[in-house]
């Protein structure tokens, strides 16, 4: 029998006491730390039959960011929080967490299904019920929608592919580790051959599998991109594809405009006519397949080390984060909580929202260029400073 066939047989298993499918493999939580997130029920129709999970810290600010968080597969909401610390950020810069999570009759791995057709289009399946979520999110708690995040690991950073293309008006920015492209696979056999294989494709077709997600025009998501490059489950050239697509849907040249080491990793960037990093990538050397974590001999760890959990001496969350601008201003007091009225689950709009006038950030970081004015991207700036000095290539 075929790797994919038996892979399909697992996912088929009927529920028994102790084992479910895969279910029975490590969930990647962190012994001893337990997640502050929470259920929430009736948020929408909810197509993909995922469920809600949510957080807002104490800090929340006024109008605050949202970040989605997309776990792995064998993992759950709970557990990848635990070890990636997204929480432990929310409450230290004031923004609202939200985890969907799978379910096992969905996925025996409880994995997305991010090569799914009915899963992966706009307005469709698992990807409508977390654009379902985001937008109870927004109503119920004055969400900036200038400031929707969306980051995965594995399957989860090959949803997040999904959400960046198929939802791009929703998201300013996204973070891809160790995931895949969108649009490469529409079968399980198609998601193998992608996984270890990850056969290279031309620039344009890549960039076309995005524009055609939705009817977009722009301005496009920011993208991050982290893989380890000793990833033998999903393999390292996934994460030059991912590179390759965003670049081209944003018209920008293969060749880095800057490189150089973070925390001794190297880290590709690019940035638009702005000035402001639209795109980078992150090779962790040596790293197996999972999330970057510095643990180790740090003040401030955020996360913890576990199954697809892995210490590296990068703190990619923190880092992906910053990415996002969410890291300029601590939160030092305890911040209003954001109005807690409910809205009718089923108030969601599922087409095309108008196009939204600018928006008001009240001081905070928007990382979007609006009304004309430039948006400063300090990295970008510090970047193209060493640049020119000639202390990075």
């Amino acid at each position: 029998m075929s790797l994919a066939k038996n892979i399909e047989f697992l996912r088929k298993l009927p529920k028994m006491p102790g084992f479910n499918g895969l279910e029975g493999m490590t969930r990647g939580s962190a012994p001893g730390i337990e997640s502050p997130i929470s259920e929430v029920a009736d948020f929408g129709s909810n197509p993909g039959d995922l469920r809600m999970f949510a957080y807002l810290p104490p800090t929340l600010l006024t109008k605050p960011a949202l970040v989605v968080v997309l776990h792995g597969c064998t993992q759950t909401a709970a557990g990848y929080d635990t070890g990636s610390g997204w929480s432990a950020l929310a409450e230290q810069y004031g923004f609202a967490l939200l985890m969907p999570e799978q379910k096992s009759s969905n996925n025996g791995n409880t994995c997305f299904n991010w090569f799914s057709p009915e899963d992966t289009a706009r307005d469709s399946g698992e990807a409508l019920s977390i654009r379902q979520m985001i937008e109870h999110m927004a109503h119920q708690h004055q969400i900036d929608r200038d400031r929707i995040f969306v980051t995965g690991l594995s399957a989860g950073g090959a949803m997040t592919s999904v959400m960046l293309a198929t939802y791009p008006d929703v998201f300013a920015a996204g973070a891809i580790i160790a995931g895949l492209p969108h649009g490469i696979a529409n079968t399980m056999q198609e998601a193998l051959a992608g996984m270890y294989r990850s056969p290279a494709r031309p620039a344009a077709d890549l960039g076309a599998l995005v524009r055609n997600a939705s009817d977009h025009a722009g301005p496009w998501p920011k993208v991050s991109v982290w893989h380890g490059s000793a990833d033998r489950t999903v393999t390292p050239a996934n994460s030059g594809e991912i590179v390759k697509q965003w670049l081209d849907v944003h018209g920008l040249p293969p060749a880095p405009m800057a490189s150089g080491d973070v925390d001794g990793y190297p880290r590709e960037v690019w940035w638009n006519a702005d000035g402001e990093t639209v795109v980078e990538s992150y090779t962790i050397t040596g790293m197996a397949h999972g999330t970057p974590l510095a643990i180790d001999g740090q003040d401030k760890p955020y996360g913890a080390a576990g199954k697809f959990l892995l210490e590296a001496g990068i703190a990619s969350s923190w880092h992906i984060a910053q990415f996002f601008g969410l890291t300029r201003n601590p939160v030092p007091r305890r911040a209003a909580i954001a109005s807690q009225q409910v809205v009718p689950a089923d108030a969601i709009v599922t087409a095309r929202a108008a196009k939204k006038p600018p928006p008001e950030t009240d001081g905070q970081f928007s990382p979007r260029p609006t009304g004309g004015r430039r948006v400063l991207d300090i990295n970008a700036v510090i970047t193209r400073a060493l640049t020119a000095a000639g202390l990075m290539k």
